[in-house]
């Protein structure tokens, strides 16, 4: 971890001179909790009130300071993009959640056995009986297993794989978290709409309306607007998953996952002109509804988690809901949660890769689980 100290950067809310929005040892205890990491950057919103802290530069040894607009991999909270993204299309009429996958896959693709039960829901709930990954990934991804795993398995790779899939369970009946799942889900959607690439339609349908000005799925040229990632103190080339992008291909920064997380809290509303270009006022309808719908519940487990639409939940002592996601690529490491009922996020990356050593997600956790109320 780069020596330079952390630096908050007071925004919007009614102090200007920054909220202490949550204990500096729950701070400090998440700035250090990715050692090999050159950058960390943490957003948190609480009540009205939000502030970024960032620590560090872009490279090891390197001159770019980190801030709240460097841009990360994310991983896996790409998903939750993806969520909004199916979340949208259904209020469009453009798909359904329970259409079966069948219906919007090209003429003549082979489905596996039992894949004709298979609905968008399923996928967005990780029930549909799919494996983690695609069968033949494994194959293509050796020779870049410790790089780039993911680059030269492409979107005709994935149709075969589905036909040639054996399900884990009977689909709707069963937990299985599944890259494979997600990223046939963003092919789906793309068919949907009309065949547009993935990274094209999140642009048009949520990114630009919320404004997310640092999100995309390209890579940076340049150290100054992103955060190199690394691994056991090595620099990663930037993260390719060209068959599976639903899955895990956006770029994001920690400013722009906050204001992702804020607009899915029900009190986001309240200090926000309605002439501000990002405001709820301002959004399409279709959006609106999405928002709202992508944090309704699907299922509950036992043991008081569940999922919504590719969010994890967690019933609190108080009967309220957290939800959480993270990621992680070969090179950065990624977390965003939020509290609908105490109007609380808090996002936070780092460009190491998860591993031994990293312990980001579960700081993250730990910290915004200290911004709510105790019971």
């Amino acid at each position: 971890m780069a020596s330079e100290g952390p630096a908050e950067e007071p925004l919007a809310g009614p102090s200007r001179a920054g909220p202490s929005l949550v204990g500096q040892d729950a701070v400090r205890a998440l700035l250090s909790a990715a050692p090999d990491a050159s950058a960390v950057t943490v957003g948190i919103h609480r009540a009205g009130q939000q502030a970024f802290v960032a620590t560090g530069t872009t490279t090891h040894h390197g001159d770019h300071p980190a801030a709240a607009d460097t841009r990360f991999e994310v991983g896996s909270l790409t998903k939750t993009f993806t969520a909004l993204l199916l979340a949208e299309q259904n209020a469009r009429g453009e798909v359904a959640l329970h259409d079966a996958v069948a219906h919007h896959l090209p003429a003549g693709t082979q489905l596996p056995a039992g894949g004709t039960a298979i609905t968008l829901l399923h996928l967005a709930t990780h029930t549909s009986g799919l494996p983690r990954l695609p069968p033949g990934l494994l194959r293509t991804a050796l020779p870049r297993l410790l790089s780039n795993p993911y680059a030269d398995f492409t979107r005709a790779d994935l149709l075969d794989a589905f036909s040639r899939t054996r399900l884990r369970a009977r689909p709707g009946t069963r937990v299985r978290y599944s890259n494979f799942g997600v990223g046939l889900l963003g092919h789906v959607l793309c068919a949907a709409a009309g065949g547009l690439p993935y990274e094209a339609l999140l642009a048009e349908r949520i990114l630009g309306p919320l404004a997310l000005h640092h999100t995309n799925c390209t890579p940076d040229p340049t150290p100054r607007a992103a955060a190199t990632g690394y691994r056991r103190g090595r620099p990663r080339p930037p993260f390719d998953i060209p068959g599976l992008p639903a899955a895990g291909a956006v770029r994001s920064s920690a400013r722009d996952l906050l204001t992702l997380t804020r607009a899915l809290l029900p009190h986001r509303c309240d200090a926000v002109p309605a002439a501000t270009p990002a405001s709820p006022a301002t959004f399409p309808a279709p959006l609106r509804t999405a928002l709202a719908d992508v944090t309704r519940p699907c299922l509950t487990l036992p043991n008081g988690t569940g999922l919504a639409l590719l969010w994890n939940t967690r019933t609190r002592p108080d009967g309220s809901a957290l939800y959480h996601h993270s990621g992680g690529t070969r090179g950065c490491t990624a977390f965003a949660g939020f509290s609908p009922a105490h109007d609380t996020a808090l996002v936070a990356l780092a460009n190491c890769a998860p591993g031994h050593g990293n312990h980001l997600i579960q700081r993250a956790y730990e910290a915004l689980l200290s911004l709510l109320p105790e019971g």
